[in-house]
């Protein structure tokens, strides 16, 4: 996975950033970048998943390095520009990766847009505002972000990181993740998160209907969004499964063999058993 082979394209008047793997057969990948990180949090699985299937990482509009807009700063709205996403990438139906902000922006787009979807691996994403940790409920919930304004949003995100995490990161990708939250991209990130009371309600009331099969790959020491978010998706999804890693927030580079193994295992028939 390498910088160099990162690709631009216009999704609905934005500038989304994408990185895509060799062609092979079957229904491909579609791997949504985490907040705070980027398309770039997939580096340690990159190989063993392109080595097997098709792949496209894709910089959620308004992370990593892609632009975003007010619209799209929340799950619901994210939601809506996935199929946007897929439409400019030529992807008529995907397995979709959406780890973190990409869990409810998923499930949104899946219930909606079904035919879209063969499977989802979701996970370390909040299913309800009141099941998040203290350091993002503080976020969801603080009556102002004046102090976060003030401080350039990449110190906030590699501090973060850093602290959770609790492993020296690759050079080129610590300098990809600070600029993804630069400036003031961290604190207008917030608002994604900041929607979370009202949209997370009503994802929670549409899950039922959600006919594609998902698994959850959650992480059992994640203080950010701890794996009780998974009993919602367990208890209202048609079709669910979770995984439990030994890992913090950002498993699928803490644990990054089994977090690849799990998704393989699941795209080639695990998801068809369930």
């Amino acid at each position: 996975m390498e910088f160099g082979d990162v690709k631009w394209l216009d999704v609905d008047g934005l500038k989304v950033r994408y990185l895509k793997g060799p062609e092979r057969t079957g229904v491909p990948l579609l791997l949504t970048s985490p907040w705070p990180e980027s398309l770039f949090a997939f580096h340690k699985i990159w190989d063993r998943l392109t080595a097997q299937t098709s792949v496209v990482a894709v910089d959620l509009p308004g992370f990593g390095q892609s632009e975003g807009r007010a619209d799209v700063f929340s799950p619901s709205g994210m939601g809506v520009i996935l199929p946007k996403i897929m439409q400019a990438l030529g992807l008529p139906r995907v397995h979709g990766v959406g780890p973190d902000v990409g869990t409810s922006a998923f499930l949104f787009a899946a219930k909606n847009h079904p035919a879209l979807f063969e499977s989802l691996v979701v996970g370390s994403g909040a299913t309800s505002a009141d099941t998040t940790g203290a350091n993002l409920k503080d976020l969801i919930f603080a009556p102002s972000l004046a102090d976060l304004e003030k401080v350039d949003g990449s110190i906030v995100a590699l501090g973060a990181i850093d602290s959770l995490m609790n492993e020296e990161l690759r050079a080129d990708v610590r300098i990809d993740y600070a600029a993804a939250s630069a400036g003031r991209r961290f604190v207008e990130a917030v608002g994604y998160v900041r929607t979370y009371p009202q949209d997370l309600a009503m994802l929670s009331e549409g899950l039922a209907s959600i006919s594609t099969p998902v698994l959850g790959i959650w992480g059992e020491k994640d203080p950010l969004v701890p794996p009780i978010n998974a009993e919602l998706l367990l208890q209202k999804l048609q079709k669910s499964r979770a995984i439990y890693l030994d890992a913090g927030h950002f498993v699928w580079e803490q644990q990054p063999e089994a977090y690849a193994t799990a998704v393989l295992d699941w795209v080639k028939s695990g998801y068809a058993a369930s």
